[in-house]
């Protein structure tokens, strides 16, 4: 349960990080304590108040004010900070369609009414069994919703960092690398890898188009050795 795979309209593959068990319970106990605080804020204001001198009408606004903001909690921040609650923003964790598109309010309604079967009533133990079972995280919840829950956190291994290795007597070809940023050329490579790994030759020839007209160069070599050496170049300016 490390990632799964998107397939984009425009045929690029997206691979999106499963969140971890434990940073979806650490995520859950954030929100927890978030609202315990809440109930303790209120409940003091109104000692302080005396709730011995509130008539009827007070009364019903001291249960609604300390009893629906906890209520909607998670539906509220989901729909309204892109799939986040302060629990998860901690952790860097978002809620996501399947599909890789934005949820919209329908979804995170589905994921809020079965959170009362998934979590609430047995403590969490369904959605637990649930997103260990499932291969793409889901609880019982992000399945009737089509979502899942992804972490934002960097996973940097040596595949997918910036660097490559370059010879000692290597002959960069394309000093126009130098009008890409760090951050446009570590998309490249994690588009190139991803292309070659899922073997995408479409997404190769238009990464390499793109590249082309972006560096205003017309290379003699395949599309695939283009854009390699693009990355090799790039690490070989930057390297000096």
């Amino acid at each position: 349960m490390d990632n799964f795979q998107i397939e984009t309209a425009q045929n690029v593959s997206i691979f999106q990080n499963v969140a971890g068990i434990g940073d979806r319970i650490l995520a859950f106990l954030i929100d927890f304590l978030i609202i315990v605080a809440y109930y303790i804020l209120v409940v003091l204001i109104f000692s302080s108040l005396g709730l011995e001198n509130l008539d009827a009408g007070d009364v019903w606004s001291y249960y609604l004010l300390i009893g629906l903001p906890p209520f909607l909690y998670h539906l509220f921040f989901e729909t309204f900070w892109d799939g986040r609650s302060p629990g998860k923003a901690a952790m860097k964790l978002r809620v996501v369609k399947l599909d890789g598109s934005k949820p919209g309010f329908g979804s995170f309604l589905i994921r809020w009414v079965i959170r009362v079967v998934d979590i609430s009533i047995v403590s969490g133990g369904i959605a637990i069994v649930s997103i260990l079972l499932s291969e793409k995280g889901q609880r019982i919840g992000d399945r009737a919703a089509q979502t899942t829950v992804i972490s934002e956190k960097k996973r940097v291994n040596l595949s997918q960092s910036l660097l490559v290795t370059i010879p000692e007597n290597y002959v960069p070809t394309y000093p126009q690398v130098t009008v890409f940023t760090d951050q446009d050329v570590q998309t490249i490579k994690t588009l190139f890898t991803d292309a070659k790994r899922n073997r995408s030759h479409n997404v190769i020839i238009k990464l390499a188009e793109r590249l082309k007209q972006k560096m205003g160069v017309t290379p003699e070599e395949e599309n695939i050795e283009f854009v390699d050496r693009v990355i090799s170049d790039y690490n070989y300016y930057t390297q000096q």
